[in-house]
């Protein structure tokens, strides 16, 4: 059983930096692609970035591209998604999730078996 664990959350000024972190437990997941999704109140769940068991490939949605970036250190067993120039619409609860196979470019929250329980981030003046 694959167990994630996000943190980084919080609250942070327009234009602010903040940096998720996402730690499984359970199963290594060097061979699993990991991914970032988020969902606002009252919306459905949206993809935000996938990156590939390697690292080596990156896939992002448009609203966030060249402002996040989605990383990971294997050796930590851990995904990060660092998120600069935050805008209020970017306020969402926060998603990891993994999945193996190597497909990068997938977008739908089917397509992930695992998630973590979730990070609040708000970004508010």
């Amino acid at each position: 059983q694959v167990q994630l664990v996000e943190s980084g959350g919080g609250v942070v000024q327009p234009g602010g930096s903040l940096r998720l972190s996402c730690v499984a437990a359970g199963r290594t997941l060097s061979t699993y692609t990991e991914a970032w999704f988020r969902q606002a109140p009252g919306k459905e769940r949206e993809f935000v970035a996938t990156i590939s068991s390697s690292g080596n490939a990156r896939y992002y949605a448009d609203s966030v591209k060249g402002r996040f970036t989605i990383s990971r250190d294997n050796a930590k067993n851990t995904v990060y998604l660092q998120m600069d120039s935050l805008k209020p619409e970017d306020t969402a609860v926060y998603y990891c999730a993994a999945d193996r196979g190597a497909q990068v470019r997938r977008s739908l929250p089917s397509a992930f078996q695992y998630w973590g329980q979730g990070t609040q981030v708000t970004v508010s003046s």
